[in-house]
């Protein structure tokens, strides 16, 4: 029999999961033939048939208990949280507001940390994904506080991984550099985006739908013994340092 991955019947929420890397895991999350939510601040306007959308900021740990229950209510149970929503526009430290790191920290950190605490009295069993990022495992110069906040993110991960097995799984997943709507603009336009994806192994930076294939093995039975683990998810790692193109 061919190994297949199918979450027929099981319900997934996406924090930020109708723009960019979070567009990506809604879609595969649904070609595995799970039920997906997402959550974020604004509804996107091509959200696929059948997907849900809550409007709420998760780095508010009353909002993410409300849309938690919301889910379930709607739904009937929660098998699968994604905390993807992160991200953080770049700023040299000296020059950062302490309003500007905490707010990314909250973010990046914060919000996952209040989604999943949320989560996980909703759930008998079921996974946690947190999508963290390089910068938790490198330097990350120009995004100080995000690279802190998605390595705190990582560590929560392995805690959360002690704290609540067996019945709640808990990983992560550190992305390399993704082309999304914004990847071209970030790394300033076209030729600074060819040159970081020149320093990557595999020739290109990630999709999306990379990162959202990651995210359901690890949701799939076929991940049913790993917990507490970061898959990084980066086409043979980055040499940005080269060019000077350190980044998210």
């Amino acid at each position: 029999m061919a190994i297949t991955i199918d979450l027929a019947g099981q319900v997934a929420l996406v924090t930020g999961g109708g723009r960019g890397v979070g567009r990506g895991i809604t879609d595969r999350l649904l070609a595995a033939g799970a039920t997906v939510a997402v959550v974020g601040r604004s509804e996107p306007d091509d959200l696929p048939g059948g997907v849900t959308f809550n409007a709420a900021d998760v780095r508010d740990p009353d909002a993410a208990a409300a849309f938690i229950e919301a889910v379930v209510a709607e739904h009937g149970r929660l098998d699968i949280v994604v905390n993807n929503a992160g991200g953080s526009p770049s700023v040299a430290a000296a020059d950062a507001s302490p309003r500007f790191s905490t707010k990314i920290i909250e973010l990046n950190l914060l919000s996952a940390l209040h989604v999943a605490h949320a989560a996980r009295s909703m759930m008998t069993m079921g996974v946690i994904v947190n999508v963290a990022s390089l910068s938790a495992l490198r330097p990350s110069p120009g995004t100080a506080a995000y690279g802190a906040a998605k390595a705190g993110l990582v560590n929560l991960t392995r805690t959360l991984a002690m704290e609540w097995a067996p019945a709640i799984r808990v990983c992560a997943v550190s992305a390399g550099a993704v082309r999304t709507e914004g990847f071209e603009d970030y790394y300033g336009g076209p030729e600074g985006a060819a040159a970081v994806e020149a320093t990557i192994p595999m020739g290109r930076a990630a999709s999306p739908t990379d990162v959202g294939d990651a995210v359901v093995f690890l949701a799939s039975p076929l991940a049913r013994y790993i917990t507490g683990a970061n898959l990084e998810v980066h086409g043979g790692g980055e040499a940005l340092t080269l060019h000077g193109l350190l980044g998210p």
